[in-house]
């Protein structure tokens, strides 16, 4: 549904070049939910603005639905309308809701109608149909000043959604709201993505955004993908650094001569007590440095940073034990572990 190829943005400013996006290949398929994560300043925001060309690339291709919207980013008259009408398919919701103060909830659902054209009764018909099914239809004559951040969000869901498209552009949709408000704002994306076929590409920086909603995902740094694929893909994949975004276990060994390792459990393994069947086969201690576990895409789904006695080559044995229930198993980094740790307390 949504692809970009070799995309580039480069800002240029005083003299200075600064490089936002650096060949970035995505690849959204229809009808899922994918996140792209990464730090400030990795360049989600822009990447996110050039789907629907608000920015426009410096170089590469993006195309929604079939269609090339870079293609249709020419100067022409005839060039505009097609890019117009190509966006008014894609529906984007803001970080800060973005809503005219002096119109009321229905009239500000109405606005993109307003602008494709719509006649006046079908744009109230439609504007009060989209307000029902995001939970504020008895919030029509409102002003946006006497609604909570929630009840905004919402209304800027609905107004994505005047243009029936097919893709929902999210930009930090939810980093504005309290816990529980985003659990609900999450909730309602994921129906809309069920009940409407919607394909929805969000940009955050919550990790618990992406395991509680997202099929897919990404992470970026530097203008640039550093991996992607399906959520539970990663999580098995060894090394995956967005796994261990996802589920962070802390913890460095006791003392010297340890090895420590990193597993990774989700389906059926969650509920097999497997560190304490390694405990009695080997007949060894284990520690548990640390410990997550969450519900993702519908799977239990959990890391867990344990300490083996001795070092590695007396391990390989249990590593493999690890392994053959199952399990993704990956030898830590312990400088890297140690070096993290201290960063932290020194915060």
């Amino acid at each position: 549904m949504i692809t970009t190829t070799d995309l580039t943005k480069v800002y240029r400013s005083r003299g200075r070049e600064v490089t936002a996006l650096d060949g970035v290949d995505l690849h959204v398929r229809e009808g899922e939910v994918y996140g792209v994560v990464g730090q400030s300043g990795a360049g989600k925001s822009t990447l996110i603005r050039c789907v629907n060309l608000l920015e426009r690339p410096s170089s590469g291709t993006v195309t929604v639905a079939g269609q090339d919207l870079t293609a249709l980013a020419g100067r022409g008259r005839r060039a505009g309308s097609a890019l117009r009408q190509a966006r008014s398919r894609i529906g984007m919701v803001f970080q800060h809701f973005n809503l005219l103060s002096s119109r009321t909830v229905r009239d500000n659902v109405e606005l993109p109608l307003e602008i494709l054209g719509v006649s006046g009764k079908e744009r109230t018909r439609k504007a009060l149909e989209l307000l029902d099914l995001v939970g504020l239809a008895d919030k029509a004559k409102a002003y946006p000043a006497q609604l909570s951040g929630g009840q905004k969000q919402r209304v800027g869901i609905a107004r994505a959604l005047a243009g029936d498209p097919k893709v929902l552009l999210s930009d930090e949709a939810t980093s504005a709201l309290d816990p529980e408000t985003t659990r609900s704002i999450l909730q309602l994306l994921r129906d809309l993505n069920r009940q409407l076929g919607l394909t929805v590409l969000l940009i955050t920086h919550e990790m618990d955004v992406v395991k509680t909603i997202c099929d897919s995902a990404a992470l970026m740094s530097d203008g640039r993908i550093v991996e992607s694929g399906k959520v539970t893909d990663l999580l098995a994949t060894p090394g995956s650094q967005l796994a261990q975004e996802l589920f962070p276990v802390g913890g460095v060994p006791s003392a010297e001569d340890r090895t420590v390792v990193d597993v990774t459990f989700q389906g059926e393994a969650a509920a097999k007590p497997v560190i304490s069947q390694l405990s009695r086969t080997y007949n060894i201690d284990i520690s548990i440095l640390g410990a997550a576990m969450d519900t993702v895409s519908g799977n239990q789904v959990g890391r867990m940073r344990i300490e083996l006695p001795g070092p590695f080559e007396e391990n390989v044995v249990p590593i493999g034990f690890l392994r053959e229930q199952g399990l993704q198993v990956d030898v830590a980094d312990v400088d890297a572990s140690k070096t993290a740790v201290l960063k932290e307390g020194a915060k």
